[in-house]
């Protein structure tokens, strides 16, 4: 019976006629509870490339979403595949069983879904009617229920009714939502808040919210993108200014509200991990802050201070307190002037993708996460080879997503982060 659960993953529009390319995807690192979708349960070192059926049926990847232990697939046109870790039914098939390949979430099959997001054990949706579903562990309230019950099958959060929602990120225990309306943007935030994630108390208190939250300093700023991991939060401006909150990156304080990070620099992405994040500038550079564990650019002298005097996180308004410690994003060595077109960055690892579409990582190697054939740290970007014939072998421009332990590549680079 799971072989024919599963075998639904990739055939999915019946209905679809214009013959397409055979879509390519390939992943590697952990593997124990299936979120490399290959169908087995075990770590690969070197890119694998998933057995997707080469049926014209099937749509094309418009985005993957990698969490602690599961990945999302949102296809174009609106369908949703899971696989990994379901042990909080953060997979949304009504269950709390693994999967080994891709698999269809049933629940939106009369629904059309524009964004996903993975966070450690629980899942977010987002309709193209900017409506709002979530499904997995709840224990935080990361679910924005009202409550802290987990759920199997996608609920959606009934909060957001007047709202229109157009992004959900999912970090390890807590959730941020962007809307947009006629009066402006809008983020909330629910779930865990211990090191002020949620971007809504100047206090220390320890306090979880099962019911989102405004987030506020930021209402004249529009916002392009939001991103969060671990206990860190982050929004992206239109106008390339960044704004992050939660715990501090590289020994800086806590932020229990969102915070400008001043800078000569325009980003137009921004990833995040556990102890570091990513920032690409629109010029194409890729600079990083935090990132002192497990090798990820720890060794000072291995990395390049931008020109200029150490950055203070400073308040995004008059009420909001100042970070203590500067941060200073440091550019990434090893890249030799090589335009970057996409960042992503897992637990303690990173990756990028070039504009050739080279794929290269760094950082925490554990489980081969690194795609390099071994299980050893590294300090720079090194090139990851898709397949025996090179790193690129004319595949056209991917994306790469980084779960906690694993990495995906494949699908077509967008403008959805």
């Amino acid at each position: 019976m799971e072989e024919e659960a599963v075998s639904v993953g990739w055939e999915l529009m019946e209905d679809e006629e214009e013959e397409e390319e055979e879509e390519r995807v390939w992943s590697w690192g952990a593997g124990t509870d299936g979120q490399l979708g290959t169908g087995s349960a075990n770590d690969h070192h070197l890119p694998q490339q998933l057995p997707l059926s080469p049926s014209s049926a099937a749509r094309p990847i418009s985005h993957i979403a990698c969490g602690g232990a599961h990945a999302i697939a949102l296809l174009q046109g609106g369908r949703v595949l899971t696989w990994g870790r379901g042990n909080c039914g953060q997979l949304g098939h009504g269950d709390l069983l693994n999967s080994l390949k891709p698999k269809l979430v049933e629940f939106f099959k009369n629904i059309v879904i524009c964004h996903v997001s993975a966070g450690w054990n629980h899942s977010g949706f987002v309709s193209d009617t900017g409506c709002l579903f979530t499904c997995g562990d709840g224990s935080f309230g990361q679910l924005g229920h009202g409550d802290c019950q987990s759920h199997s099958s996608p609920i959606e959060v009934l909060f957001f009714n007047s709202k229109h929602v157009v992004q959900i990120e999912c970090g390890m225990r807590h959730s941020l939502t962007l809307s947009k309306g006629t009066s402006g943007d809008s983020l909330h935030g629910f779930g865990s808040g211990r090191r002020g994630q949620l971007g809504i108390s100047t206090d220390r208190k320890s306090r979880s919210f099962a019911v989102p939250q405004a987030i506020y300093g930021l209402e004249d700023v529009e916002i392009a993108s939001i991103c969060a991991n671990g206990d860190h939060s982050v929004a992206l401006s239109a106008n390339g200014n960044l704004y992050i909150w939660g715990r501090g990156f590289g020994g800086a304080s806590d932020a229990y509200c969102p915070q400008l990070l001043p800078s000569p620099l325009k980003f137009s992405q921004v990833a995040v991990g556990w102890n570091h994040a990513l920032l690409l500038t629109d010029s194409g550079e890729v600079f990083m802050l935090g990132g002192n564990h497990h090798g990820m650019l720890s060794n000072s002298q291995q990395m390049s201070h931008e020109q200029q005097s150490p950055l203070h996180c400073t308040p995004s308004t008059s009420s909001h307190e100042v970070c203590n410690t500067p941060l200073i994003p440091m550019r990434v060595p090893g890249l030799n002037g090589k335009k970057v077109l996409v960042v992503a960055a897992g637990a303690e690892h990173s990756a990028i993708v070039t504009e050739n579409g080279t794929v290269m990582t760094w950082g925490w190697g554990e489980h081969g996460q690194l795609g390099l054939g071994n299980t050893f740290d590294q300090t720079s970007p090194q090139i990851v080879r898709l397949t025996e014939s090179g790193p690129s072998d004319d595949h056209g421009p991917l994306r790469v997503y980084c779960g906690s332990g694993f990495t995906i590549a494949g699908g077509p680079v967008s403008s959805q982060s």
